[in-house]
């Protein structure tokens, strides 16, 4: 027994010298420290201790959860908010809201927000093509605020009504009686019928019997009054228009043709179309100056945008493996 422990200290190293004559055991060699770790994980008390630093890390974290989840959601309304709603509700009925109204409208739009944010959290906003417009939408508003920033002077748009003076060109407008001829009753001969009664109305008042006793019924107003060439396009035809605008008034003329048949025209007043001042229509150049504005800084917008995208569409379908 005492052979086997001196040989065992004889083979081991020899220990260091310290400086004031005591000794120090050297380290453990690599290869040993090695060995006793796999021995310590061998141990069922190291498992049962790394397992239950797992279980109070889970539990920590579950109880942090919890309380997060517990802590109420704030949902913070603005002054500006609640005068909205107060002005929107006097702007349908008239009135300001009662106390409880009021109250109503805060929890309506409480409501509104709440769920808002639960569809959100949900993801309902994924691929839903009525938001994506939305959205779209008011990104083209928010372009468009750009224009409404710079109120335009009188200089600025006077300039522009001039360089945009026909927008504003009034038609114009045209008073007349006519005498209608139906090719349905009268066949191929109506355009001729007209061409004798004309020749018997020559010279005679608007109102001369003949006139009166001529022609054939028809839906059509025996008398039409300021009508501009736009509107007498749409009841008789383009053909029409420009014909019974070409008339001289004062005398029966024609005849015309229309989308009916044949007709006399009586053209009592006619006033030509103009280019009106630019101080007539001030508040109407305005309107449209601001809509040209809106239209250019939303499509300078929308191409700063697209200039980001690249746009890859999918190849053609080879026709031989169609």
């Amino acid at each position: 027994m005492r052979r086997s422990e001196g040989r065992d200290f004889a083979q081991s190293e020899p220990a260091q010298l310290t400086p004031n004559g005591s000794t120090t055991p050297r380290s453990p060699a690599p290869g040993t420290v090695a060995a006793f770790a796999r021995r310590v994980l061998k141990e069922p008390l190291t498992h049962f201790l790394l397992l239950g630093v797992v279980l109070f890390a889970a539990n920590a974290f579950w109880q942090r959860g919890a309380g997060d989840a517990g802590a109420p959601k704030q949902i913070v309304l603005t002054l500006d908010e609640l005068q909205q709603l107060e002005m929107l509700f006097q702007s349908q009925w008239r009135r300001q809201p009662t106390p409880q109204e009021f109250d109503a409208l805060v929890e309506t739009k409480v409501k509104e927000e709440i769920l808002y944010r639960e569809a959100l959290a949900l993801g309902l906003d994924k691929d839903d093509e009525i938001v994506k417009r939305r959205m779209a939408q008011k990104m083209q508003f928010v372009a468009e605020d750009v224009a409404q920033a710079h109120e335009p002077d009188t200089a600025e748009l006077r300039a522009w009504f001039d360089a945009n003076s026909a927008k504003f060109a009034l038609p114009g407008r045209i008073s007349f009686r006519q005498i209608y001829f139906s090719p349905d009753q009268r066949g191929a001969r109506a355009r001729d019928d007209a061409v004798a009664v004309l020749k018997q109305l020559a010279g005679k008042p608007v109102d001369a019997p003949v006139a009166s006793s001529s022609g054939d019924a028809t839906m059509l107003q025996e008398y039409y009054g300021d009508r501009s060439s736009e509107q007498l396009a749409k009841d008789f035809g383009p053909v029409f228009a420009q014909a019974a605008f070409a008339l001289t008034p004062g005398s029966w003329q024609g005849p015309i043709e229309s989308g009916f048949g044949w007709h006399l025209v009586f053209v009592d007043s006619m006033i030509p179309g103009r280019v009106p001042a630019f101080e007539e229509v001030e508040p109407d150049v305005k309107t449209a100056w601001l809509g040209e504005q809106k239209a250019l800084a939303w499509q300078k917008a929308y191409d700063a945008m697209r200039a980001k995208y690249v746009v890859l569409l999918p190849k053609p379908p080879d026709a031989a493996a169609q």
